[in-house]
């Protein structure tokens, strides 16, 4: 109670210092929880405010955190031809994720929620929470040596036209971790696609390319040989046959055989390949998703008629067979992109999906065959959950309408 009773006091006026009381605001709010109840009138009965609804969506992508940055390493020296072992070089791998993660994650933080603080103050409202949720999303969907400049411009878009252009959270209608993606895909294709993007440390990946290590290389370096411990090693250079290339890319250059002559079925599945920094490891996406199930913050409905919406359209292109990327099982469409994470933490979006019932089934069965569709047929943008997902929020609300509307003919026809 002496910790309440001291932020209260200090509490900035409203009318005099309207962006510190936003700053204040935001951060008292977080701290506590409401203690007040709602007792008649609504459905709402408890002290369970959105901030903490976001905050198990964040808790929930940790483990592709973890993972993701230590994958960021993994991929670097695998590009070099050291330590081939998951665990090999455990201490460098985590270290190089970490320096190449952390840049990303603070400045989408610093550019995101000092947008929203800002906008917060202007219009004399609370810090609205939707960016927690959005601000940990958008480092997991970009790759590890995205320039620090264009991340910026991406989520000052993002976070601008997508979301306070409409009225700020519960307003925006397409995903904004998503905008700020396509933001960069459109605006600035050659850092997001292509084979060399997703390994990280190196100016090219070509052969014998010099690894690119800054100054907390360096720093570390200090440390290690302190502790008597591998270092980084500057003269390193690219392995001979390295390419970078993604799962995706090798199938629709030559099959699945072209994939798993590269990849085995295990390092798709458990994620030890290259991509997104959050994307790549299943199970512990899937767990994630769980959480989500568990906690009523997600819609199974979306969940399931997604993997039954890629089930179909792959099962579609297996028996037309008329492309190397048609050949593919389509079970294994699931292991080598970011279907779960879009699944999980995308197309479950609450603000930009549907909301009813049925509607949610249509959404989420046409974002499924839709995503798969543009994987196999847009040579320039294998990866199709993404432009799917905001095409299906563009429409969603069309498709509650209709859903409402033949909702409301049945209760007349039997009126």
């Amino acid at each position: 109670m002496g910790l309440l009773n001291f932020l209260k006091k200090i509490e900035p006026d409203k009318k005099k210092s309207p962006f510190l009381h936003t700053l204040y605001d935001g951060f008292f709010t977080f701290a506590y929880a409401p203690n007040t109840t709602t007792s008649n009138g609504v459905h709402v009965r408890d002290g369970m405010d959105l901030k903490r609804t976001m905050v198990f969506v964040v808790l929930a992508m940790q483990l592709a955190y973890v993972f993701g940055t230590y994958n960021i390493g993994h991929q670097h020296f695998d590009a070099m031809g050291m330590f081939p072992g998951f665990l090999e070089g455990f201490h460098l791998k985590l270290t190089h994720g970490l320096i190449k993660l952390l840049p990303i994650f603070i400045w989408t933080h610093i550019i995101g929620l000092g947008i929203e603080f800002w906008f917060a103050a202007k219009k004399g409202h609370p810090i609205e929470e939707g960016f927690l949720v959005s601000g940990a999303l958008i480092p997991l969907i970009m790759p590890p040596d995205i320039p620090i400049w264009i991340l910026c411009v991406a989520v000052a878009f993002a976070v601008i036209i997508g979301k306070e252009a409409f009225g700020g959270t519960g307003m925006n209608i397409w995903n904004v971790a998503l905008l700020a993606r396509v933001f960069v895909f459109f605006a600035y294709p050659t850092t997001i696609a292509g084979d060399e993007v997703w390994v990280s440390g190196f100016e090219s990946l070509s052969e014998g390319a010099a690894v690119d290590y800054g100054w907390a290389h360096n720093l570390f370096n200090s440390l290690f040989e302190w502790g008597g411990m591998a270092t980084f090693d500057s003269s390193s250079v690219v392995a001979d046959g390295y390419s970078g290339a993604t799962p995706l890319a090798l199938a629709y250059q030559g099959g699945w055989e072209n994939v798993i002559n590269t990849f085995s079925i295990n390092e798709m599945f458990w994620g030890t390949i290259p991509g997104s920094i959050g994307e790549t490891s299943k199970p512990l996406i899937l767990i994630g998703a769980a959480i989500l199930l568990i906690t009523g913050i997600a819609s199974w409905r979306i969940m399931l008629s997604m993997l039954l919406g890629a089930a179909f359209m792959g099962m579609i292109f297996n028996a037309w067979d008329a492309t190397p990327f048609m050949d593919v099982p389509w079970y294994y469409h699931f292991y080598m992109g970011s279907f779960f994470f879009a699944m999980a933490f995308m197309a479950t979006d609450p603000v930009t999906a549907c909301s009813t019932h049925k509607g949610k089934w249509i959404y989420g069965f046409l974002i499924g065959s839709i995503g798969l569709l543009i994987r196999v047929f847009n040579p320039a943008y294998p990866e199709g959950w993404m432009l799917a997902i905001l095409f299906l929020n563009t429409m969603a609300p069309l498709i509650d309408y209709f859903v409402i509307q033949s909702n409301m003919k049945k209760r007349l026809a039997h009126a």
